[in-house]
This record gives C-alpha cells, structure tokens and sequence, in this order.
C-alpha cells in the first residue's frame, strides 16, 4: 500500500490557519473528521491529546507527527498541514514545527496499513525531503513528491553485519502507539552508525509487531544495546551487557551521542529489571522517571482491582444495615455477612500482600514476588497496615536484588536453582526476620496513632485536611498527586476510617462534573465540539473518573487546573464537614446508597465543588470566535 492511498488530497491543508500547538490539533482532526475518515471526532481527538501528554510529537527538525490508534478512526489515513511561518509545538529542540503529519491508525488496521504510516515517517528522516515539502506549491505537487520519494525503495530491515569488526551495537525501539517515533528512532540510528562506520542492528516494537528481532547470537556478540522506548520491552535478555536506556525520542534526538555512550568502557551493566540506571537527555539533563514511583506504581496498579472489587462487596453488605453481617447484631441478614466475608476477609486481605508482591516484583523480577508478598502479609496480619506493606515491598524487593549479587559469583551450572530455591529460600527468611523484629512494631504504632490523630481531628482540621485530599485529585487528574491521596484513602479504608476517602472521591468527581457544568451553561466560552464532549463528562464526573477533565486540561491549564483544584478542595472540605463517610473505594455517585451519614449533603457537597468549578471556567475563559469544525480554506494553485 501506498503512502498517497492514505494521504489524499482532502486531507492536505497547505496553509495552516493554526497560531499554536492546540489549534494545528484541532484544525487537522477537523479535516479528517470533514474528510469522513473518522467515527468520532472528540473521540480521535482525545486519544491524540492523550498521546501529546506522554511526550511530544514534535520531533525536531521542523516536523510534527500527532498520531493515534484508536476505535475512533473510521479509515485509516494520513492528514498533512504546513506552515511556512512555523508553530510553536512544544518540539524537542524548542524550534517551530513547519510540516504537520497527522497518523489517524483504526483499532483494528491491519498491517499494510501500519506499514505504510511507518514508512512515511522513515521517509521524513530525509532533509531534502522536508525541503521539496515545504517549497511546493499546490496539493497535487505535495501528493507528487511523497509519490516519487516513495518509489525511489526502502532499505532492507536485515542490516549486514561485517564479522570483521569488533564494534557491533544493537537496539530496540518502541513507542506506546508503535506508528511513528518507533520508527524514526531506528532510521536515525542506522543513518548515524551508518556516518560512524559502526555495525548496527534494530529491532523495532511497532504496532504491527516486533520486526528484525535481535536474536541470542546478536546479544552475544553485541558491543552494547541502545533500548529507546516509552513502552516495556523484552529485557531479560540483555542481562549482563552493557545497555543504555532512553525514551524514545532520545534516538531520534541525539543517535551519535548514544551510540558514542554505548561503546564507552564504562556503560552501564544491565543486572535485570531493577537496573536503575537512567541517562541523561540531550538538552536538559533531566532523567527518565524510574526507580521509587515506577515500583509503587507497579503495586498500586495491581493491587486496584482486589480494592475496588472487595470494596464494592463491602459496600453492597453495608445496603442491608451497617452492622447487618455481624451475627451478634439484631440486624444480622446472612447475604450481607456472605458479601462481607467475601470482601472483607478474603479480597481485602489480599490488598496489602499483593501491594508488596508486586513493588518487590517491579524492582527484582519474578524472584522478588514471594519475599514481597510474605513481607506484605506479616505487615497485614500483624496490624503494620498500609505502611508496613509498602516497607515490606521495597524491602523483600531489594532484599532479593541484594542476593542476586551475593550469588553471582557461584558455579553457572547452579544457574537454574537460584530462582526455585536460594533467592526464595533466604528472601523471604531474610525479609520475614526484618519485618517480625525491626519493621512490624513501629509500624504498627504508627498506623495505629495515625488513625487515632485522624478519629480525635476537630472540625476546623478535617476541613483542611478535605481542602488538602479535594485539591490533589484535580492537580494532576490521574497522575502522581491523584494517586498518592487515592493511597492514602484506600489505606484509611483498610484502617477502618472512611471519612478521608469520602472526601477524596468528591474531589475526583468535581472536574469532569465542573467541566460538564461550564459547557452547558457557558457555551458560548466552548467550541461545538467541546460543548459535545462536555456531555460525556456527565457520566464520568458520576463514576469518579477524574481523567474525564483531561481534554480541557491539555488545551486550557492555565484556566482549567486551578478552577479544578479550587472546586475539588470545596467538595472536600464540605464532605468532612458534613461528616460524611465512605466504605468503597471506586463507584462514584452510584455508591450514594451505602454513604455513611447522610447521601443528600454528600451530593450537595459534589455539585457545589462542581459548581464552583463552572463558575471559575466561565469567568475565565474568553468567548470562542469560530467553531472549531469550520470549513478551512485551501491553498491556492500557483
């Protein structure tokens, strides 16, 4: 398949009306959406915003390839724009974006189609390529070009390997939607080894698979291995070579320098998962976030869904009466003690254990997983709770790291007894003696006066502490900030203090709910296809899915976050006024029935964060002048 047979002349704008990164977006979905290549436009839209806030898709070099996989393209297809001026874009080299490839990839695209998207952005690699674009003078001469530089062949995916020459370097590459900076990393980095006379070799993780795939022979004979990705790859493999890891963008950015650093001396040995080195970016020195959020990440994630399902249970039980499961109790009702049983007792037990299981996993591999998960359920049986399970983690994970170097040094032919026997026989001795006789304890005090100091707050400190959980829901909306209060509420839960977490889920459905309210009642301030985006909020904002916001976070934050963290720190602060109580963790105002206390000033509490919020955006944002989904005039024929 031809790149021209997704690229069609209704799909080229030649002269950019756009002034800024968020408008070249909206203008070239517009023309896709206009050209009847997608199902949903805010669909399409919001999955290309999405991808914009993992890292930027301004590659450099005056180009920019937003692109997207998702349900929302009806047709796979390409949408090309260009601006003689240039566009601030946020690119990596700080300078204006000229050429704008916008990757429209179906869910379900099969692999001509991803091959063909993959292709292009090979050929944008080519500076005289870029040149020919940006004189051209009509649509047909753009369609020309592509055509011609197309047929001139792409190289073969196999390199030749010269046996002769010792400096033999390898690579992966891989981007979370595997269409267009998977590629361009590999290209850059087979021009550049190319210019440097070193043997390199590329694997490259993309949408339509893994292609060229380093085999055991190319690990061993490699000098070193580059892995620039922003997705997990296969690095088991690499154990005991020296490997640098960057994201993605890094092997389009800077190839000399990396394969410089690979064939250095000292480049860093890879020991397995939980090799944390990281290196530094081409301008600003900054490192790729590893290391402590990565593992309690990796632990919170899995933990979530024994959280959620054993909360609702929970929840569901309280339906029949608080004390309905206790057998003791006049109101005892044996449907409520079974889903209490099973959501208490059985999956919420689980919670902590498997927190820990899964930090230790994420820093020493599979081998971690055991002394993490018994760490972590001598922190739950021994009252340490929610802080003694994340210690637990960290400490049986590298615990474990710890012993793969003690036994490195024995015979290779023990290789196969060390993860079956030696790093479980003494991970979870060494991490259960720690926790039974230093960690335990303290903790448990710990955890105890914590929720004693939370039961004894007076009115005015509950405020702020609602004030404090309401607000970190809206900085980030979904992020580390959001995360780390959602933690702390789900640990209060297990400690039996569900005022904190109650205020928490108010805070995380303001946003969604406040931005709903704002594009009905403020329509003038929004474009067509917000006020239509705004309507799907509704449902959001009422199932406590923060991320909802994100769209009108990503195009206005300097109007949008603060109005959010404003609105979401009021309906925090109304929740632990009104002493409102919540037992479940997920579900929104669909758990209004099983709120503790009462449910109509807990709603209150919500719509007035959420109103709020409207407010704010109403009265900051300026009214729009032009719907979004206008009719864009094309360049004129020479």
């Amino acid at each position: 398949m031809k790149i021209t047979e997704l690229l069609k002349k209704d799909t080229i704008i030649l002269d950019l009306q756009s002034s800024s990164k968020a408008d070249v977006i909206d203008e070239l979905v517009t023309k896709l959406n206009e050209a009847g290549r997608l199902e949903s436009r805010e669909g399409f839209k919001e999955a290309i915003l999405k991808r914009e806030s993992q890292s930027t898709t301004g590659i450099g070099e005056g180009i920019a390839i937003p692109h997207a996989k998702t349900s929302a393209v009806k047709t796979p297809a390409i949408a090309f724009g260009r601006s003689i001026s240039g566009i601030d874009y946020e690119s990596l080299d700080g300078q204006p974006a000229h050429l704008f490839f916008m990757i429209a990839a179906s869910e379900g695209a099969n692999n001509a189609h991803l091959e063909t998207l993959s292709r292009l952005s090979m050929l944008l690699m080519d500076t005289d390529f870029r040149k020919m674009l940006l004189v051209a003078e009509n649509i047909d001469d753009i369609v020309k070009i592509i055509d011609e530089k197309e047929s001139e062949g792409e190289e073969a995916e196999e390199e030749v390997i010269d046996e002769g020459n010792s400096e033999f370097v390898l690579a992966v590459t891989a981007c979370p939607t595997g269409i267009a900076h998977t590629y361009m990393a590999a290209d850059s980095l087979k021009a550049k080894a190319k210019e440097m006379n070193v043997n390199l070799k590329v694997e490259t993780n993309g949408s339509s698979g893994v292609k060229n795939k380093l085999t055991a022979d190319d690990i061993e004979r490699a000098t070193a291995i580059i892995v620039a990705a922003d997705k997990q790859v296969e690095m088991a493999r690499f154990k005991g070579k020296h490997v640098i890891q960057v994201p993605v963008a890094q092997g389009i950015r800077r190839p000399q320098e990396l394969i410089e650093q690979a064939l250095r001396q000292d480049a860093p040995i890879y020991q397995g998962e939980s090799n944390a080195q990281t290196d530094q970016s081409a301008e600003g020195g900054t490192k790729e976030r590893r290391g402590f959020y990565k593992h309690l990440m990796s632990g919170v994630s899995n933990m979530l869904p024994f959280v959620v399902g054993g909360g609702i249970l929970i929840a569901i039980s309280f339906l029949f009466g608080i004390h309905a499961s206790d057998p003791n109790d006049p109101s005892y009702n044996p449907i409520a003690a079974a889903f209490m049983k099973i959501g208490s007792t059985n999956a919420f037990a689980l919670m902590i254990p498997v927190l820990a299981g899964f930090i230790a996993m994420s820093i020493a591999d599979r081998p971690g997983f055991v002394a993490g998960m018994v760490g972590g359920l001598m922190a739950s049986t021994g009252g340490a709770g929610f802080l003694g399970g994340l210690i637990a983690g960290f400490l049986g994970g590298y615990i474990v790291l710890g012993l793969k170097r003690v036994f490195r040094g024995l015979p290779q032919s023990l290789d196969g007894i060390k993860p079956v026997l030696l790093y479980p026989l003494f991970g979870v001795l060494l991490t259960g003696l720690i926790m039974m006789y230093i960690v335990i304890e303290p903790m448990k005090f710990i955890n105890d006066a914590l929720t004693t100091w939370l039961a004894s707050l007076g009115t005015g400190n509950m405020l702020l502490l609602g004030i404090v959980l309401g607000g970190m829901m809206s900085i980030d909306m979904g992020g580390p900030i959001n995360k780390a209060a959602l933690t702390f509420g789900i640990a209060m839960i297990d400690a039996g203090n569900y005022a904190p977490h109650a205020a928490i889920m108010a805070g995380g459905m303001v946003p969604p709910l406040g931005m709903a309210l704002a594009t009905t009642f403020f329509r003038s301030k929004f474009t067509k296809d917000e006020r239509e985006s705004g309507k799907t909020c509704y449902i959001m904002g009422a199932s406590f899915i923060t991320e909802g916001a994100i769209p009108f976070a990503a195009a206005d934050p300097a109007r949008v976050i603060p109005a959010c963290v404003i609105g979401s720190a009021t309906a925090g602060a109304l929740s632990m006024a009104f002493k409102i109580a919540l037992p479940a963790p997920h579900g929104g105002l669909f758990l209004l029935p099983v709120v503790i206390g009462n449910p109509l000033l807990y709603l209150v509490a919500i719509l007035s964060g959420a109103i709020v919020t409207a407010l704010i955006v109403g009265l900051l944002k300026p009214k729009k002048q032009v719907e979004n989904n206008q009719q864009y005039p094309q360049a004129k024929s020479a």
